[in-house]
This record gives structure tokens, C-alpha cells and sequence, in this order.
């Protein structure tokens, strides 16, 4: 059980890096993690290379060195948002990914998703492919694609 738990942890890490890598090499700039909780490993990794990365969740703090800026994605504080290129988030349930679909085609930003599982929506006015970038596996969302 053990070794299951550490397989799972690594391979979890793994594909944090690669979705960070993709992230990264598609998205110079301004970038913003919607819902970060408690699992900030891409934006530590996007912070290395040289991105902006904006961090939000429900309460205001600091996560391994970064701030988290409070916000609510149902009510978004605009100016957080303005001039990134991406919106992302870990494990966002349907609701969510529907407020940052609108919130992304107000501000003229990009869409990442990686699902809990086969959790995910469909974003109006946006195209929506699987992405498999090395061990990451995620929906990426473009407007009129």
C-alpha cells in the first residue's frame, strides 16, 4: 500500500512538472491559478522560469513563499485577471470551470483544465482539446478554436 501511495505522489509530481513545462513554453507573461488550495507545485515551477504567477483561492495567504490573493471566481476582482494570458486550475469542479471560461473570454485569456477525472465542461465560445504533454494530461480551451 505503501509503495502505491509513494508511485502515486510521483507520478502526481511528474505530471505537475510537465503541465508546468507546457504552461511555460505556451504562455510567456502573466499567468493566474484559480483555486490554488494546498497544492501550489505549477506555480512554484512557473515562478522558476520566469513567469508571472498569480495565485487566488477563497482566503488571502501565503502558500510556500507565494501570495495567495483572495478572490471569489462566481465574483472576480477583474484587475487580478487583466493582462494574463492563461487562466488554470487543479481539480476545479463543473461550476468553476464555467465562471472561468466567462471570466477568460472578458479579459481575452486561454484556458486550462486538469480534471479530477471525467469532470469537465464545455466553455461557450471556446474550442476544447485533450492535451497529453508528457505525463500530464489536461483540457486546454480556445477562444473560436
Amino acid at each position: 500500500m505503501i509503495r502505491r501511495e509513494v508511485a502515486t505522489k510521483m507520478t502526481g509530481q511528474t505530471a505537475a512538472r510537465d503541465l508546468a513545462e507546457f504552461i511555460a513554453k505556451n504562455y510567456p507573461g502573466r499567468v493566474v491559478e484559480v483555486g490554488v488550495g494546498h497544492f501550489p507545485y505549477v506555480a512554484q515551477r512557473l515562478s522558476e522560469m520566469g513567469l508571472e504567477v498569480i495565485l487566488t483561492d477563497r482566503v488571502e495567504r501565503i502558500l510556500a513563499g507565494m501570495m495567495v490573493e483572495k478572490d471569489d471566481i462566481f465574483a472576480p476582482r477583474r484587475e487580478i485577471y487583466q493582462g494574463a494570458g492563461l487562466i488554470y486550475s487543479i481539480r476545479p469542479p463543473l461550476e468553476m470551470q464555467l465562471a472561468m471560461g466567462e471570466l477568460a473570454a472578458a479579459v481575452g485569456a486561454d484556458v486550462i483544465v486538469r480534471p479530477l477525472q471525467d469532470e469537465i465542461a464545455q466553455l461557450a465560445g471556446f474550442g476544447r482539446r485533450l492535451v497529453n504533454y508528457r505525463e500530464a494530461r489536461f483540457y486546454l480551451f480556445r477562444e473560436n478554436e
